[in-house]
C-alpha cells in the first residue's frame, strides 16, 4: 500500500517529484468558470448567489442569513461532551494567539524627531468554512479565533448548505464558541465572490480566510487585491522523521491520521532505519484495515504516500527542508536537539506522545498551515494577519532643515522635481 524508497544513495526530493506536484492543477477551464462567477455575483448580488446555490448544492435558499435562534437550536442539539472539549480547545487557542499580539510604538529618535508603527485590527474579515464531508469545526475557531483576539470588528462566515437547506449543527456550534458575528448558508466561489464585493444581505470584507476546494482557492487568487486573503491552501500533508528508537505503532498511526483527509493528502515518513521502515509498512497495513475511511486511505497511500530510507538525521532534515511540509513530526530520541536545523515548517510536532492531532485540534498553536512546499515562505495563520500596521513619522522645521538636502538631491536623480519642491518651498 505505502512504497519504500530507498534514498541512501541520493538524499535528493527527485524521488518524491510526483508527490510534491501533487494536487489539483488549476485548469483554464475551473478559471473561467470561476471568472463567471465572480462576474455574475458582482453583477447580481443575492439574485446570482441563489442561481449558484442551486446549480451548484441543489438547494434553494430565500434567505442565506443564519437566525441566531438556529444557531441556538443547533449548539442545544449538539452532545455535550464534544461542547466541553470544543471550549476547553477555545482557551488554548485563545491563550497561545494571546501571546502574538503586538502593541503601537513611538520612539524620539532626537529631539523634534519622532517615529512610530500603529497597529490596527482590520474591520471585517470573511471566514470559509468547507461542509459537507469536510466540514470541520475546529476550523472554525482556528480561523475565528486569531481574529478576536486581534480585535477584528466583526467576523462573517460563510458555509455550504446541507441539501435540506440547514447548515452542519457542529460548525454552527463552533461558530457559537468562537463568537462569530453572523454566519451565511453559502458556499463554493459565489461565497467568496459575495465576501469580496458585498451583496443586498452580505458585507464586503477586508479579508477572506479558510480553506476550500479548488474552486475557492481560484476565487480567493482572483479576488486578491480587492480583498487580502490568507493563503491559496493545497491538499494536506505530514512529514515524519524517525530513527531507530521510534515506536513503528505510533509512526504508522500518525501517518494513517493524515491519509484519511483526503485522496490527495500526502503521507511521508523519512527514517534512518530501515527496520523502522519495514515495521511502520506492516503496521500501515494492520490498522489500516481498522479505520472507517479505508478507502480513502488506501488511495492516499498508494498515490502520494512513502516512506524514504536515509543515510542520516542530517540527511532526513535536509530532506524535510527541501520537501517544507504543512506538519512536521520529529520521532527521534532527542527532539530538542533538530530545532535548529528545522527550516521549513508549518508546525513542528516533537516526540512521540506530542500527534499532529494535538495541533489540529487542541494544543493551541493554528492549524491553518501553509501547504505544498509554501511553508518556504508563508506561515501559519495568526494574529498577524488580521492587523494592519501604519507608520508615523514627526520632524520639526530644525530637523527637517538638516536633511533638506540629502532629500532634494535623491528627489532629483529620481527626477521628481515636486519632491524636491515640496521640501525646498519650506525655507524660502
Amino acid at each position: 500500500m505505502i512504497k519504500i524508497l530507498d534514498a541512501t544513495g541520493e538524499g535528493s526530493t527527485e524521488i518524491l517529484k510526483d508527490i510534491l506536484d501533487r494536487g489539483d492543477k488549476e485548469s483554464s477551464d475551473i478559471t473561467k468558470s470561476v471568472m463567471e462567477i465572480l462576474a455574475g455575483v458582482e453583477k447580481d448580488g443575492d439574485t446570482a448567489l441563489k442561481e449558484f446555490t442551486k446549480k451548484f448544492d441543489g438547494v434553494e435558499i430565500d434567505d442565506f442569513l443564519v437566525s441566531q435562534d438556529e444557531i441556538e437550536a443547533a449548539y442545544l442539539q449538539c452532545d455535550e461532551d464534544f461542547i466541553k472539549a470544543m471550549k476547553r480547545a477555545k482557551d488554548n487557542i485563545w491563550d497561545y494567539h494571546q501571546k502574538q499580539l503586538k502593541e503601537s510604538w513611538i520612539t524620539n529618535k532626537s529631539s523634534g524627531i519622532i517615529l512610530g508603527q500603529l497597529y490596527n485590527p482590520m474591520e471585517k474579515v470573511g471566514i470559509y468554512v468547507p461542509g459537507g464531508t469536510a466540514a470541520y469545526p475546529s476550523s472554525v475557531l482556528m480561523n475565528a479565533i486569531p481574529a478576536k483576539v486581534a480585535g477584528v470588528g466583526k467576523i462573517i462566515m460563510v458555509t455550504p448548505p446541507l441539501k435540506d437547506g440547514t447548515v452542519n449543527k457542529n460548525i454552527l456550534a463552533a461558530a457559537r464558541i468562537a463568537g462569530v458575528d453572523k454566519v451565511y448558508k453559502v458556499g463554493g466561489a459565489q461565497a467568496v465572490a459575495a465576501l469580496a464585493n458585498g451583496t443586498q444581505t452580505i458585507g464586503k470584507v477586508d479579508k477572506i480566510v479558510g480553506p476550500g476546494n479548488i474552486y475557492v482557492a481560484a476565487a480567493k487568487r482572483l479576488v486578491f487585491g480587492k480583498v487580502d486573503i490568507d493563503m491559496i491552501a493545497g491538499p494536506s500533508e505530514v512529514l515524519i522523521v524517525a530513527d531507530e528508537t521510534a515506536n513503528p505503532r505510533y509512526v504508522a498511526a500518525d501517518l494513517l491520521s493524515q491519509a484519511e483527509h483526503d485522496v490527495l493528502a500526502s503521507s511521508i515518513l523519512v527514517t534512518t532505519s530501515p527496520e523502522i521502515a519495514k515495521e511502520v509498512a506492516k503496521e500501515v497495513e494492520i490498522q489500516t484495515k481498522t479505520l472507517s475511511r479505508r478507502e480513502i486511505i488506501e488511495k492516499s497511500l498508494s498515490d502520494y504516500g512513502a516512506i524514504v530510507v536515509v543515510k542520516s538525521l542530517d540527511d532526513a532534515m535536509k530532506f524535510a527542508n527541501e520537501i517544507a511540509p504543512e506538519h512536521l513530526e520529529m520521532a527521534v530520541k532527542d527532539p530538542f536537539s533538530t530545532i535548529g536545523k528545522i527550516k521549513n515548517a508549518g508546525a513542528i510536532f516533537l516526540g512521540e506522545y506530542s500527534p499532529e492531532p494535538l495541533g489540529d485540534y487542541f494544543a493551541g498553536p493554528n492549524h491553518t498551515l501553509p501547504t505544498s512546499g509554501t511553508a518556504r515562505f508563508f506561515s501559519p495563520l495568526g494574529v498577524d494577519d488580521f492587523v494592519k500596521k501604519s507608520s508615523l513619522v514627526y520632524y520639526d522645521r530644525k530637523n527637517l532643515e538638516q536633511v533638506k538636502d540629502d532629500i532634494i538631491k535623491i528627489a532629483q536623480k529620481e527626477g521628481l522635481d515636486a519632491h524636491a519642491n515640496s521640501v525646498e518651498v519650506r525655507f524660502e
